[in-house]
């Protein structure tokens, strides 16, 4: 059933979350609500294989099929061919990160303050095979682009087989430089990997155009479903390279014909598929599929541009007042650089986390990671919600 169809989900409207508690949710950078249309994905699967048992199967594969479509039209990629389904973003990048033909030596770019994710991986890596690791800020990117994008260079110059960074810093909501960064990976022959989860349902992506040879994802933060699946994507050029570190049994061509063939079907010499499908190792999370694929169409009955353009607005509305308050605000001066994230220091000593929690205690969802206090507005959010976040505020100031 198409949830999204029946809802008619729009801008600025949380009819589709009539159980939510919180006055304002600020928090999708961090673990986005479940909407009616999702929570009723995730039942229909649930019922079916309560009714069917393994009867529910098959269809769940011809769901999956169609999920992959719909990521890779988020991110302006070939669905069928060049989309995994993962268990989270994690997932994605260890699966990269361990299929890499590594040659001793290999050097990879990583950015400190990165979120753990798209750094751990790539340790172990390095560790297993004897790779360099070389390093960068991303606040750099940040406080003096022009100037980070030169030194980026000079290390790509030097000889940088991989890259690895997010498309949006957590901390401060920064929307890297992603398509300057990939066409410099290209002109030095590096490999650019980014970890989407901060970006992918909020921020326009196209890897194609961004010159992003992978990129891994989960489905909690701005696709706004539950927890426990995502993807990864990887491009048809750097298919061919990856080794089945990391397979199981669905990584095989025609993993599942044995399930109904004869004995003659059941054999261990099957050829592995290539790329992204090559990943998908084992048994998948149907529940997760199921209300991913719920949440993406909503995304997508809406469009990404839309959405971008209303979660500026949003943040628009609250940073220039905040900034008259006497709050730091992290967010970029140009839009090139930004996401759906504002991340702002408040004016006193309090710090950020205890004025993440009294914004709870007042109905408004928002987060504090390393210090910064952030907001994260969806397509739900009114921006005729930023009045009670700045009443709120001054309450807080006043005390």
């Amino acid at each position: 059933m198409n949830h999204a169809k029946q809802w008619q989900v729009k801008l600025g409207c949380r009819e589709a979350f009539a159980e939510l508690s919180f006055d304002v949710y600020a928090n999708h950078a961090s673990v986005s609500p479940l909407s009616e249309p999702v929570r009723m994905a995730v039942d229909e699967v649930m019922a079916a294989q309560t009714r069917e048992g393994a009867g529910f199967f098959m269809a769940e594969v011809e769901r999956r099929e169609h999920l992959r479509e719909r990521l890779g039209t988020l991110i302006g990629a070939d669905g069928r061919h060049e989309i995994g389904l993962t268990a989270n973003t994690t997932a994605g990048v260890v699966a990269i990160a361990q299929s890499l033909p590594w040659r001793r030596g290999d050097r990879i770019l990583l950015l400190e303050g990165e979120f753990p994710t798209n750094v751990t991986p790539w340790q172990q890596a390095a560790r297993r095979h004897g790779l360099e690791l070389v390093w960068m800020n991303a606040e750099d990117f940040r406080l003096d682009r022009t100037a980070a994008m030169d030194v980026f260079e000079k290390h790509l110059k030097q000889g940088i087989r991989l890259v690895a960074a997010s498309a949006v810093q957590f901390t401060t909501g920064q929307l890297m430089p992603l398509a300057a960064m990939g066409a410099l990976c290209r002109q030095h022959d590096s490999e650019f990997f980014v970890d989407g989860i901060q970006a992918v349902g909020v921020v326009p992506l196209d890897v194609k155009r961004m010159g992003i040879d992978y990129l891994a994802c989960g489905s909690h933060k701005w696709l706004m479903a539950p927890e426990g699946a995502g993807f990864v994507y990887v491009s048809p050029e750097k298919a061919e390279q990856l080794q089945p570190n990391l397979a199981g049994w669905i990584s095989h061509e025609d993993a599942f014909e044995f399930l109904t063939g004869g004995p003659e079907t059941l054999r261990y010499d099957r050829p592995f598929q290539r790329g992204a499908r090559m990943l998908e190792s084992g048994t998948f999370n149907s529940i997760g599929c199921a209300g991913l694929s719920a949440s993406v169409g909503l995304i997508q009955s809406i469009g990404v541009n839309a959405i971008y353009q209303h979660v500026q607005t949003w943040l628009d509305a609250l940073e220039a007042p905040l900034l008259n308050r006497g709050f730091e605000s992290a967010r970029m001066p140009d839009r090139e650089g930004r996401s759906g994230i504002l991340s702002v220091r408040p004016p006193d000593e309090r710090p950020a986390a205890d004025w993440a929690s009294a914004l709870a205690e007042r109905g408004i969802a928002c987060a504090s990671p390393a210090g910064w206090l952030r907001l994260a507005p969806h397509w739900p959010n009114s921006v005729a919600e930023v009045e009670k976040v700045l009443q709120a505020v001054d309450q807080l100031l006043a005390r």
